[in-house]
């Protein structure tokens, strides 16, 4: 069965609330391998509740809709999906608790052709559910790698953000557990690939790999390590481009380059020498 294009144009998502606890904004960043050092006050921060703070990127966790692609009436081979990219926006800071409303939606379906797969883009709205403010926009690509050439056009998407030519600023390593997955995996996002052995098998890899999300989610540490002395309120707007996967148990190196009020940065494995994150964007308050 193709990917269904008229489906997913009038697809419908239902509004999904959420009652955010402490517990789930301290699962988070340790998912995120905050606390690495128990004894550093700056990251104890986001994972002790006197004084709690909240990773920014935990919007991205917030008001998630599932796993929805493995709807059979998509039509989508849901085991070569990947992440493609992820774009941040925070207008308002997170709350360490509270009650959300995240509100999904499908942008646009980008025909890549057949063997070259389909793009799609969603963006989802995390809101005060007492104020109704919207507190920040999570927008993302998916890339289906086996649902190209289903007669739609082949539409661009954002332009990324350009990497600096000189020296990095800042290099920052980032070490993963062999168990990262599946710490990660219970801030909501269940996909086999990143838990089952056979799964990630069938996929194409050796073993499960790390959430796209996951590795994103260590570049808001590594910012806010680097240019924002574990200041949350600091950091904005994060964006990236997914380029290979992560193996948990592997070391990220992340080389950023401050811009202004904005940051550059691409991350990668150096044992692999593979780049798993590039054109990425952070931006200040």
């Amino acid at each position: 069965m193709p990917l269904n294009y008229e489906a997913l144009s009038n697809w419908e998502f239902e509004d999904v609330a959420q009652t955010l606890t402490e517990r789930d904004t301290m699962l988070y960043a340790l998912g995120l391998g905050f606390g690495e050092n128990p004894t550093d006050e700056k990251e104890l921060a986001y994972v002790y509740e006197d004084g709690l703070m909240v990773v920014p990127s935990m919007a991205v966790t917030l008001g998630y809709p599932g796993f929805w692609l493995r709807d059979p009436r998509t039509g989508i081979d849901w085991k070569k999906v990947l992440h493609g990219e992820q774009w941040l926006d925070v207008y308002k800071p997170l709350p360490v608790k509270g009650e959300l409303i995240g509100r999904t939606r499908i942008d646009q379906i980008s025909d890549k052709g057949e063997e070259r797969g389909a793009v799609i883009y969603l963006s989802r709205d995390i809101i005060n559910a007492a104020s109704g403010e919207t507190l920040a926009k999570v927008s993302m690509s998916t890339f289906c790698r086996g649902d190209g050439g289903f007669g739609g056009e082949n539409k661009p998407g954002p332009t990324p953000a350009s990497i600096p030519e000189r020296e990095p600023d800042h290099v920052c390593d980032l070490a993963t557990l062999p168990r990262q997955a599946l710490i990660y995996r219970l801030s909501g996002d269940f996909n086999p690939l990143h838990a089952d052995p056979k799964v990630a098998r069938a996929a194409g890899f050796e073993r499960p790999i790390l959430h796209g999300l996951a590795t994103y989610g260590l570049a808001a540490r590594a910012i806010l390590k680097t240019l924002c002395d574990y200041d949350a309120s600091r950091l904005t707007g994060l964006d990236v481009r997914f380029s290979a996967p992560v193996y948990p148990g592997e070391t990220v190196r992340f080389h950023i380059w401050r811009e202004g009020n904005e940051a550059r940065f691409k991350a990668s494995i150096p044992e692999r020498q593979v780049v798993v994150l590039n054109n990425g964007a952070a931006r200040f308050a």
